[in-house]
């Protein structure tokens, strides 16, 4: 296993008490990913990358503080609302970033 994918394991452990947080069991694109009822917060791609939805404007903001990158899924399909961390950050919040993207794609901020 991965180091990004253990990662995310210690993550989904974060939302455990959360009923409305799910893990994805079918492979193929987010396989593994977790979700808020019923839609991907959180995954890692298909690069080992950790990658969150987030607002346009947040992921622009952490785009511009070097933290991530605009997730592209394959050549020129930049995703605005998805953030991938950069190779250049060494150790991101993965979890703090994930409480963010649940509670955005939830839609509720209490849970961030």
């Amino acid at each position: 296993m991965s180091d990004a994918r253990a990662r995310l394991d210690t993550i989904a452990k974060a939302f455990a008490r959360n009923r409305a947080v799910s893990r994805e069991t079918r492979k193929g694109f987010g396989s593994g990913a977790l979700k808020v009822n019923g839609k991907i917060f959180a995954m890692v791609d298909s690069k080992d990358q950790f990658v969150v939805k987030l607002s346009k404007r947040r992921v622009d903001e952490l785009v511009t503080a070097g933290v991530g990158a605009c997730f592209e899924p394959g050549p020129g399909r930049r995703m605005k609302e998805w953030l991938t961390m950069s190779k250049e950050r060494k150790d991101p919040d993965w979890l703090a970033l994930a409480k963010e993207a649940c509670a955005f794609v939830g839609g509720d901020d209490d849970k961030a």
